[in-house]
């Protein structure tokens, strides 16, 4: 599981004025949270946050947080909906040995069937895993699947300590006949419409020329 150390300040000023200030500095306004404590307001690095932000389920190893409780999961990043850089995030404090519900990525690997078409219905999953042996993903062979095989959570094969907590029979992968499109049948009426198009216009041709 990957883990960056990350430099964290205590925020003493709030509402959308300080927010602003904060990120304007190349700040992102934090909440910090969990083990029944108070939560405490932090700011971070916007550069160095957004590049640890991209593994998902990263841990990250705060410095400058008094005490004991500086190793924290990212659980609601918010983001600018048009230039979607970081606004706000709220960090959930783990310790070691204990179990937290994240979700994970979901590859499904290899080719099915020649006459199937493969329909990834679900790209994540929601485990409990131990907070700082979180799994980057989980994968799923579907070589030879044929057309009408679905692939429901409980058939991935989750590393050892990791357990679904999600919906065991949801749809992770289905696989469906390739579609063909056939050409539009014609009528009695349109073939002959069809056939008689070159002797009317060979007899208008005639009659001009006359």
């Amino acid at each position: 599981m990957s883990e960056v150390r990350i430099a964290a300040e205590p925020r003493t000023e709030f509402g959308k004025g300080a927010a602003r200030r904060a990120r304007r500095a190349g700040q992102v306004p934090a909440v910090l949270y969990g083990h029944g404590t108070d939560p405490r307001h932090i700011t971070l690095p916007g550069h160095d946050l957004m590049l640890a932000l991209k593994t998902p389920n990263v841990l990250l190893r705060l410095d400058g947080v008094e005490g004991s409780d500086n190793l924290v999961l990212p659980k609601a990043v918010q983001r600018d909906a048009i230039k979607g850089f970081l606004e706000h995030v709220d960090l959930l404090v783990v310790k070691k040995g204990e179990k937290v519900a994240v979700e994970i990525p979901v590859t499904l690997t290899g080719d099915v069937a020649h006459d199937g078409v493969l329909n990834q219905e679900l790209v994540q999953v929601e485990v409990l895993a131990e907070a700082t042996h979180i799994p980057q993903g989980v994968e799923f062979d579907v070589t030879g699947l044929e057309v009408g095989a679905q692939v429901s959570a409980s058939d991935l094969k989750l590393p050892k300590g990791v357990e679904l907590s999600g919906d065991p029979e949801a749809l992770v992968a289905t696989v469906s006949a390739e579609r063909v499109e056939e050409e539009p049948e014609t009528t009695g009426d349109e073939e002959a419409a069809v056939e008689a198009a070159p002797a009317a216009e060979a007899e208008d041709e005639e009659q001009a020329a006359g």
